[in-house]
């Protein structure tokens, strides 16, 4: 019986593999690349991962497919990230909720990055903003602030998962100006996004990566950005400091992580790629007209990242009395 195409194929990256004093597993897995998003195509995260997966393909030598993997604010790609086989073959994009948050507001969130997760490069960090539908009169925090309490109080504001950072700032900003702020999960940004648009909703806490095309194409209207400085993407837009909303200050982040066990000749080789793109001039434009801001961390600045990032909200978590699910 003559060998497969399949099997011939195998026989070769193994013969390259021992040549190259790497496994088996190690060399298949390069032919191809996938990239776990944890939210629906059409939001940030995805965007974000479609213009790194793009530029990522040539860089490796071969195909780079995003698999979105929606549900449960990401929860769904981290136990999908926890399952792959540990060869270099699949990374997830994550922000910080799903690495971050999940694990300090979930009892059993399905994985514990610490035990489950390589970081592999982290390569830009971001703030979470207020912004107001279009039909929304206000035009700024304060006069929506204004609206709300004339109106009896009460609001609805749409969240791009429960248990998130844009949950905590609904809650703060309800308590700081003394208004009954009832915040609405969503599955992902671009359900929450399009709710916006229809005017279902008044305002949306989210990422200014969701919102910054509606914004400047004037759908919508950013009112406020979480940190301690304004964003070169929107400089007439105030912080959270500058409106006296504290707790906010920690910005969040943007990685690549692996399975635990992935060897490190994979993890350099994916971190490598990683940094060379983003200081591809096309790249930081698209990126940072996102909103984002962009600049490389290595695998270990990215674990470093993450662990302190983790601690400034767990306090914050435990402060507010959320209690885990």
């Amino acid at each position: 019986m003559f060998p497969t195409l399949f099997s011939r194929r195998a026989a070769i990256a193994a013969s390259l593999a021992a040549s190259l004093g790497l496994s088996a597993g190690f060399a298949h897995a390069q032919a191809s690349t996938r990239i776990l998003v944890g939210f629906p195509p059409g939001g940030g995260t995805d965007a974000i991962a479609r213009i790194l997966g793009e530029k990522l393909q040539a860089e490796l030598g071969q195909p780079v497919v995003v698999e979105n993997k929606p549900g449960a604010g990401g929860q769904l790609a981290g136990q999908a990230l926890k399952a792959a086989a540990a060869d270099g073959g699949t990374v997830f994009l994550s922000h910080d909720h799903s690495v971050s948050i999940l694990p300090l507001t979930m009892k059993n969130p399905g994985f514990d990055p610490a035990k489950d997760f390589v970081p592999v490069a982290g390569f830009a960090t971001f703030v979470n903003a207020v912004a107001l539908s279009g039909g929304t009169p206000a035009r700024d925090l304060k006069a929506w602030i204004d609206s709300v309490k004339a109106a009896g109080g009460k609001s609805t504001v749409g969240i791009p998962a429960p248990a998130s950072t844009p949950q905590f700032a609904v809650q703060v900003i309800g308590k700081q100006y003394g208004l009954d702020l009832v915040a609405a999960p969503y599955r992902g940004s671009a359900p929450m996004m399009a709710d916006m648009l229809g005017n279902q909703i008044p305002a949306g806490v989210g990422s200014v990566p969701d919102f910054i095309e509606n914004h400047k194409a004037g759908k919508l209207r950013v009112v406020a950005v979480m940190g301690t400085q304004r964003q070169a993407a929107l400089p007439d837009v105030p912080t959270f400091t500058e409106l006296g909303i504290k707790g906010f200050e920690d910005v969040p982040y943007y990685g690549l992580f692996a399975p635990a066990g992935t060897p490190a000749a994979a993890v350099d080789k994916l971190g490598a790629a990683v940094q060379k793109v983003i200081a591809m001039p096309d790249v930081r434009e698209k990126l940072s007209a996102m909103g984002l801001t962009v600049g490389y961390m290595s695998g270990a600045e990215l674990g470093k990242r993450e662990q302190t990032y983790r601690e400034v909200w767990a306090r914050i978590i435990k402060d507010s009395g959320y209690q885990p699910q």
